[in-house]
């Protein structure tokens, strides 16, 4: 009897000591606008950037896993959701999304940090360490293309060409008509609509996306990221260079260790994206997961936290 109570005792300590740690939602000033952002736990900073058409929920597995030994900090990204979303595309270049990176982590106290992006959070992430890597421990990327690489497959590779035609309605008028139709029925069945049949989502998952993406200029603001980094494959009877903005070249050297971890169902954006990139990031490890697609961060959380774990480790 007295083992029982004492297993019972151990128990009930264990879920006090590795509770997901409680999340709050807080608001930052910083780089001319209002960022809204929740974070959870106490530590060293290991900042998350989400993607198109996401918001900081994207990360929310993420913020209780790592909120056990870290600040976990994820912001909704300028146009986002409950952050500012200023209308002029000059707001959207990456040299200000770089800054708003660099002040939310000053903003938080921090000068050094870990920072993970996947889709548009992994462009801007990319850049960042590119820019600021004073500033960074490590780097994790998700399914999210190096600038540099992704540049030469849009002008180069026709899989991925045909890949990113998207890209082109995302930079259009129609984009935002198209995407919101019949209560965002695209957006929910691109984002979600596998995850609800499977159990992925659940219906307050739904819920919350619909709540994001109905806020005033929200789908727009995302949708400027496109627009303002002119992203994308040549237009019919364009040149074959006039894609991705210019991006590339040596301004993208990542000496940051880095991790990419891939979902190799990406329809959007190939395989092809992780060949070719030891120029750019010297010693990067790349972490292929077979069965996941460009959202594997909801399809397989455990497999994620559990490679972003091992890295951070090391």
């Amino acid at each position: 009897m007295r083992a029982v109570w004492a297993l019972a005792a151990f128990a009930a300590l264990a879920s006090v000591l590795f509770a997901a740690p409680k999340m709050k939602d807080e608001y930052a000033q910083v780089n001319g606008v209002r960022l809204h952002y929740v974070r959870a736990g106490k530590g060293p900073l290991i900042l998350f950037l989400h993607g198109f058409p996401e918001f900081w929920y994207e990360w929310k597995g993420q913020l209780a896993e790592f909120g056990k030994d870290h600040l976990a900090v994820a912001p909704d990204m300028r146009g986002y959701n409950l952050s500012a979303k200023p209308e002029s595309l000059d707001q959207y270049q990456m040299p200000v999304l770089i800054e708003d990176v660099r002040a939310l982590a000053a903003h938080l106290g921090y000068k050094k940090f870990v920072l993970v992006g996947h889709d548009w959070g992994g462009a801007v992430a990319w850049a960042f360490a590119a820019a600021h890597p004073e500033c960074l421990e490590k780097l994790i990327i998700i399914n999210a293309p190096h600038p540099a690489v992704f540049a030469r497959l849009l002008r180069e590779d026709p899989v991925q060409q045909k890949a990113s035609q998207y890209m082109l309605l995302f930079r259009s008028p129609q984009a935002e008509p198209t995407l919101t139709a019949n209560q965002n029925a695209m957006l929910v069945n691109v984002v979600l609509g596998e995850g609800l049949k499977n159990g992925t989502f659940t219906d307050a998952d739904k819920q919350a996306y619909l709540a994001a993406w109905s806020q005033p200029g929200a789908i727009t603001g995302g949708l400027n990221y496109y627009r303002a980094m002119q992203v994308g494959p040549p237009p019919p009877g364009a040149a074959a260079d006039s894609s991705v903005g210019n991006f590339g070249g040596q301004q993208f050297l990542v000496k940051t260790p880095t991790l990419v971890i891939w979902g190799e169902k990406d329809t959007a954006l190939t395989t092809h994206n992780l060949e070719g990139l030891d120029p750019f990031v010297p010693g990067v490890q790349i972490k292929r997961i077979p069965d996941g697609t460009h959202w594997v961060i909801h399809e397989k959380p455990a497999e994620v936290n559990a490679a972003i774990r091992e890295f951070l480790s090391k």
